[in-house]
């Protein structure tokens, strides 16, 4: 089983039990649901991530803003127990990106 994702192609290592069709459905929805925010380069989803990142705070509040407002729309929700607000570093896909770089 292999998906799209903005970047190229992927292909879990792991089988989702009883999900058959799931990962590339849903992130045939995020692609979607984001594309215009993902091709502008602010936005980077992956099935259930999604990083937001901008040069400026007051643009990074809207952006947030409007990510939420989507995924509201479309009856989707973040569990703000998982969510990481307003950080210069963080782990996204297993590297580490930070303002001027990304470490592995």
């Amino acid at each position: 089983m292999v998906f799209t994702i903005h970047i190229g192609a992927y292909k879990p290592t792991v089988m989702y039990f009883g999900l058959t069709n799931f990962p590339v459905t849903f992130q045939a929805m995020m692609n979607d649901l984001f594309w215009d925010l993902i091709n502008k380069g602010d936005t980077a989803t992956f099935i259930d991530n999604i990083l937001v990142a901008t040069d400026t705070e007051e643009g990074h509040d809207g952006l947030v803003e409007e990510v939420l407002k989507r995924l509201e729309e479309n009856d989707l929700f973040v569990k703000l127990e998982k969510c990481k607000w307003k950080v210069r570093e963080v782990e996204f896909l297993g590297v580490v990106i930070g303002p001027k770089e990304v470490e592995m």
